[in-house]
Parts: C-alpha cells; sequence; structure tokens
C-alpha cells in the first residue's frame, strides 16, 4: 500500500497522538512537521536569534540536521524532543512558524520526505502546502477549552507546574496568529475530512480515520 496521510489542524487538536497511532497501523512514517518547527524555536532561543534576525536564522538551520527515530526529534544527533513541549517553546513557536524563510526551508525538506517515504504528517499546512496530492486529508478540531484541558493534563503528566488559564490564552493566541498569518495560514484544505475530536477518545479519531482509509485502500 502506497499512501501518504495529511493531518492538520490547531494546536491541541490531538494531531500528533493520533498520527503516531495511524503510522503504526498502516506502517508509515511519522513525521511531526510542528516539531520540526519547535526545534527551530527552541535553537534560535537558545542562541537569543530573535524573529527579526531573518540572516542569522538562515544560517542557523543551514547547519541543523533533523531526522525522527521512534517518534523522537533528533538534532544534530541529540534527542530533543522533551524539550519541545515546555511552555516557553509552545509561547514563541508561532512568531518563528510564521517568517516565510523558515517555513519555506523547512516545508522543502518535508516534500523530499514525502517523495521518498509512504509518510504520514500532522501541522498546520500539510494538506494545502506540503502534501497538496495526498490520497487522505483530514482536518481535527476541537473546541479552545478542550485543547486547553488537553494540553493541561499532558504538562501536569510530565511534572511541569502551569496553569489552565494561562494555556488557555497561549492556545487562542497561537490559533489567531496560525489563521491569520500571511505565509501559508491554518485552512482546511478543500479536499480534507473534518474531523470534531471534542469529546472524542482516541480511539474513537482513530476509528474515523481508518474507516476514510479503510474504504477508499484496495
Amino acid at each position: 500500500m502506497n499512501i501518504s496521510v495529511a493531518i492538520d489542524g490547531p494546536a491541541g487538536a490531538g494531531k500528533s497522538t493520533i498520527a503516531k497511532i495511524i503510522a503504526n497501523k498502516y506502517n508509515l512514517m511519522y513525521i511531526n512537521t510542528g516539531a520540526m518547527y519547535r526545534a527551530v524555536t527552541l535553537v534560535a532561543m537558545n542562541q537569543d536569534i530573535s524573529v527579526d534576525n531573518i540572516s542569522n536564522l538562515m544560517s542557523l538551520m543551514e547547519g541543523m540536521e533533523m531526522h525522527f527515530e521512534n517518534d523522537n526529534l533528533i538534532l544534530n544527533g541529540e534527542n530533543v524532543q522533551p524539550l519541545l513541549t515546555t511552555p516557553v517553546i509552545s509561547n514563541n513557536v508561532s512568531n518563528y512558524a510564521q517568517i516565510p524563510e523558515v517555513r519555506k526551508n523547512l516545508v522543502k525538506l518535508q516534500r523530499e520526505m514525502g517523495k521518498h517515504y509512504n509518510v504520514i504528517m500532522d501541522g498546520r499546512d500539510i494538506g494545502t502546502v506540503v502534501l497538496k496530492d495526498a490520497k487522505f486529508k483530514f482536518f481535527l478540531t476541537a473546541s479552545p477549552e478542550e485543547r486547553a484541558n488537553r494540553r493541561y493534563e499532558e504538562l501536569k503528566n510530565n511534572g511541569l507546574d502551569v496553569k489552565y488559564d494561562d494555556i488557555l490564552s497561549d492556545i487562542i493566541k497561537r490559533d489567531y496568529i496560525d489563521s491569520n498569518r500571511e505565509i501559508d495560514p491554518l485552512t482546511k484544505a478543500h479536499d480534507a475530512i473534518e474531523i470534531d475530536t471534542t469529546g472524542l477518545d482516541i480511539d474513537g479519531v482513530v476509528n474515523k480515520i481508518s474507516n476514510y482509509i479503510n474504504g477508499s485502500v484496495k
């Protein structure tokens, strides 16, 4: 079976969790594009490179080697996955992700991955930009309150001291930035299947997506 799957949606809609399960179920390479933008944000902030310093950002990205191993993003030989979901990265990633030069660089890398492997990618612009010809496109969404609660529980379970109201405020802010940026805004592809995950558990969402895939793949 030679397929590619695109999963888009706002922050906290469950894209990564669902994509990992679908990847294992159908033997696809899972590519977490959001983690790639978070990795750029992580390194840029560690080196005090602001969103306005495009030249230094481009030089920084030229020296970044990224690939995935067992759902973890390996950056220059180091597993940085645990660092990518911290509040400070979540609060800043949209600012770096809306930079045209950053997007162009990572989209090119993501498309190359899609050409050589059976893949599933999740992000904000997979079905509309990165994998425009993907056979299967899904757009996951949920209410801001539901998404904030999921992220709150995830971070609390990881031992972080966080406040629900702060996370909700950040998600609403990120929704606005992602949906209104000039380059590749968050939007549902015209041929994507929308799934509202509010009130659905993981198995329920996986079953919905699997039914579509199973019904189309012969």
